[in-house]
């Protein structure tokens, strides 16, 4: 990456934590360093378009979309991530938390593999300067897979990079699927099985369960432990799973499907994640509590893309637009500060003096939100 300049950008409507002025700002050295609510003609002119903190992104599966393209298709693992990086960056995300899988109901050891493959290009693209986004990990500990703490404690190596884990579990018949038919229906499509097979495969992944979640939880909140790595509880449906991550030190309640559980993650002070696809959409893809619903009933503090990258803009100007409550100052926050906060990144996620210019331009035409220009750091990279 070429080296940051110092420069300032007017005539922009600012998004700060609790207002939206219009006004410039001064960067120099990556940073933020001053912030005039004045009219100015110095610098790039933003034309009244909205100046945004860059996005924050905890939890992203986009990168292996471009690594496996195509069933038993291998994509070059860098020109992957170059892939991803790209359209992670011009969706306005300057932080990405690349989500690693660890476990799995398959080929487990070709999983690892592969995983692996994925962490060093990211490291390698990195060390090239080739990035436009700061890349970050988020293991997916599936803690059903007799091989899940193997393949997670290769990961905990690198700490700068390593800075969440999930704890989840996709057994047919709880969490995510307690209705055991959209299990079926789900993973006949993506694995293409019969109905033989997927009775099979269900079995298995009861068995499994039963054999290894327990002690494999027990093993991975303690790597977390010892690490200083953020937790995230995954899919809580009930009372007694939100117990269960209060008690293994979880701070980050991702997707919870009911009201139940997202009440009791916000009465022990767990930040509650949805995907911003759930709240375009309106309603969750797996018939799981609506992110919306949440949003009106002040149970929602972090969006993630998820599976689509540019939905996290989108969703937080919908949010502004339809909620009562929902100012675009707090809606805008769902993407940047509280999922910088969650995982103490402290130096981003707000426009504010002394932070990292991490910054997204966006213009609302007839069609919506759209991203004109992004700079991390204080370097234009989309």
């Amino acid at each position: 990456m070429p080296k940051a300049q110092d420069f300032a950008l007017h005539n922009a409507r600012l998004v700060l934590e609790g207002e939206v002025v219009s006004g410039s700002i001064l960067i120099r050295d990556g940073r933020i360093t001053a912030i005039d609510s004045a009219s100015s003609s110095h610098g790039e002119d933003m034309d009244g378009d909205y100046l945004l903190p860059g996005l924050v992104e905890l939890h992203t599966d986009h990168l292996e979309q471009h690594f496996l393209p195509r069933p038993g298709v291998r994509w070059h693992p860098e020109h992957a991530v170059h892939a991803h990086d790209a359209q992670i960056a011009c969706s306005g995300i300057t932080t990405v938390l690349d989500a690693l899988r660890v476990g799995t109901d398959g080929d487990a050891k070709q999983l690892g593999r592969d995983m692996a493959l994925l962490a060093d290009a990211i490291d390698a693209t990195d060390r090239a300067g080739t990035l436009r986004a700061d890349h970050l990990l988020h293991l997916r500990c599936e803690l059903s897979a007799a091989d899940v703490v193997e393949e997670a404690r290769p990961f905990f190596a690198d700490r700068d990079r390593l800075r969440l884990a999930s704890l989840m579990d996709h057994t047919p018949g709880q969490r995510q699927y307690v209705d055991v038919s959209k299990y079926r229906l789900y993973y006949k499509g993506k694995l293409g099985m019969s109905d033989a097979e997927i009775d099979r495969h269900m079995a298995n992944r009861l068995e499994a369960h039963a054999r290894h979640a327990d002690s494999n939880r027990r093993a991975v909140v303690a790597l977390c432990r010892a690490h200083g790595i953020a937790l995230a509880s995954h899919d809580d449906a009930t009372e007694a799973h939100v117990l269960e991550a209060v008690e293994d030190g979880v701070s980050v309640a991702e997707f919870p499907t009911t009201v139940e559980a997202a009440d009791h993650s916000r009465r022990h002070g767990l930040a509650i994640l949805m995907g911003a696809p759930n709240l375009m959409r309106g309603g969750s893809h797996s018939g799981n509590v609506s992110a919306l619903d949440l949003a009106a009933q002040d149970r929602l503090d972090i969006l993630s893309s998820d599976y689509v990258p540019i939905s996290m803009l989108h969703a937080a100007f919908r949010l502004a637009a339809l909620q009562p409550g929902w100012t675009l100052p707090r809606a805008v926050a769902l993407v940047t500060a509280n999922p910088a906060r969650s995982i103490g990144l402290d130096d981003r996620g707000r426009i504010a003096e002394g932070l990292r210019a991490d910054l997204v331009r966006v213009r609302v035409s007839d069609v919506g939100p759209h991203i004109v220009s992004v700079w991390r750091e204080g370097r234009r990279v989309a």
